[in-house]
């Protein structure tokens, strides 16, 4: 990739965050809703982690510090959808899509570029405020090392990347299914389970918590809360999560070429 597409790209990504910049009742909104679901797991929690100490490992504080982590990237991850995936799926039913493969650009690093601006703009606007009020309404467990929120930060990068390919393979399938809201609904169902958003996957017993540790949607959530909290190696965890984004990216390509092939025969 040259420089002039690295600029085009820099400048999708700018767009897409200043695209949901302008939507400041919807971010209020969304920065309420999130606090107030974090009051509410962090409630569930505390109950839970008095009758069963140390539940996955975790101390009490490190407990609710997930919590708040978790509302922290839900919306940035789009674990429960709203990235560029339902815009995607609606310019495939339309046609629309002709258009966007007639551009001058890669149709998947483009619409990667435009879900990162889009992310880092919810993680900012949406995802701060209700981790600082966790933070200081709240015991939690955050490290004092600049080089742990740095590594914290890097996972963040990579959860964002493998959460794209998850939803770029489930918009591309309504190139055959013409309408893939049913394709998407199951797919944020797995991510809620499957991302440790609804409960730490470390607490999950036996071949289940085995099985959907290795699973991608653990990179999403889980991977980044182990490593701010103290509990996974960050180099091994930056190579699980990086395999796994370069394994999705790399199967978007080839159902991308299967579908541009697709629209060419029925003379889109």
């Amino acid at each position: 990739m040259g420089v002039g597409s690295g600029r085009l790209y820099a400048a999708v990504a700018v767009g897409g965050f200043r695209r949901y910049a302008t939507y400041r009742a919807a971010t209020a909104a969304g920065v309420f809703t999130n606090t107030v679901f974090g009051l509410v797991l962090v409630c569930t929690y505390l109950a839970l982690w008095d009758e069963k100490p140390q539940l996955g490992g975790y101390d009490q504080a490190q407990a609710v510090t997930f919590v708040w982590l978790g509302q922290a990237l839900l919306a940035a991850l789009a674990i429960g959808g709203g990235g560029v995936e339902t815009e995607l799926m609606e310019r495939i039913r339309t046609g629309d899509i002709a258009v966007d493969l007639y551009r001058p650009a890669d149709l998947q690093l483009w619409w990667l570029a435009a879900d990162a601006g889009r992310a880092l703009f919810q993680l900012l606007g949406r995802g701060v405020v209700p981790f600082v009020f966790g933070a200081l309404f709240f015991p939690v467990a955050l490290p004092r090392e600049a080089s742990r929120w740095l590594a914290f930060l890097v996972a963040v990068g990579l959860a964002m990347v493998v959460g794209f390919a998850l939803r770029y393979l489930v918009a591309l399938s309504a190139f055959w299914l013409m309408d893939g809201t049913g394709a998407a609904q199951m797919a944020w169902i797995a991510g809620l389970f499957c991302s440790g958003m609804l409960l730490p996957l470390n607490v999950f017993p036996g071949a289940l918590g085995e099985v959907v540790r290795v699973l991608p949607w653990s990179s999403l959530l889980q991977a980044p809360a182990d490593v701010l909290l103290g509990e996974a190696d960050p180099l091994g965890t930056f190579a699980f999560q990086a395999g796994w984004a370069v394994a999705l990216l790399a199967v978007g390509r080839l159902v991308q070429s299967a579908a541009t092939r697709r629209v060419v025969v029925q003379g889109g």
